[in-house]
C-alpha cells in the first residue's frame, strides 16, 4: 500500500488490516514490529504509528514501555483505569479512619513498581483523601472521592 496511491486515510486502512489479522488469529498477543509495518505497507514510522494509535483509542491494543505493542483480548477482564482511580476505588472501600494498605501491599496488588504506586498515593493525600505517609508511618483514609472526583481521577 502506497503512501502516494491514497495519502489520506492510510493509517486508518493500516489499523483495519491490523484489526482484520487479530480477528483470524485469536491467539496473536503482540502486534507486529514498527518496523514490519512500514515496510509491509511502505509508509512513514509517524503513519505506522498512527495506525497503532488508532488500535490504542478503540481498545485494541496497548502501548508496553520497552516491548511491542501488546494486543488486547476481548476476553480481558483487567480493569483497565488508570492505577490512581483503581486506588482511590479502595479508599471508599475502606472507609473514613481506617489504615490504608502500605505502597509494597498496593505494589503487588496491582502489579506496578513501589515508586508509581507513590505517585498515586501522592495523588490522593495531595486530593485530601489520605493522610500524609511516609517509611514508617501507616496512611488512614481521611475522605471519600466526590463524585467529581471519581470521574476526573
Amino acid at each position: 500500500m502506497s503512501q502516494q496511491a491514497s495519502p489520506r486515510g492510510t493509517f486508518l486502512q493500516i489499523a483495519e488490516a491490523l484489526k482484520v489479522e487479530i480477528a483470524k488469529d485469536p491467539s496473536m498477543t503482540e502486534l507486529p514490529r514498527l518496523a514490519d509495518v512500514m515496510r509491509d505497507y511502505d509508509v512513514s514510522r509517524g503513519l505506522a504509528l498512527r495506525a497503532f494509535h488508532v488500535l490504542r483509542d478503540e481498545g485494541v491494543a496497548e502501548s508496553v514501555p520497552g516491548a511491542r505493542w501488546r494486543v488486547i483480548q476481548g476476553s480481558q477482564t483487567e480493569d483497565r483505569r488508570p492505577l490512581v482511580e483503581r486506588i482511590a476505588a479502595l479508599v471508599e472501600q475502606v472507609g473514613v479512619g481506617s489504615e490504608f494498605p502500605s505502597a509494597s501491599t498496593l505494589s503487588a496488588q496491582f502489579g506496578v513498581s513501589r515508586p508509581t504506586v507513590t505517585k498515586a498515593l501522592d495523588k490522593l493525600e495531595t486530593a485530601g483523601l489520605l493522610s500524609e505517609g511516609g517509611q514508617g508511618k501507616v496512611r488512614t483514609v481521611r475522605a471519600l472521592p466526590s463524585r467529581e472526583e471519581r470521574s476526573q481521577s
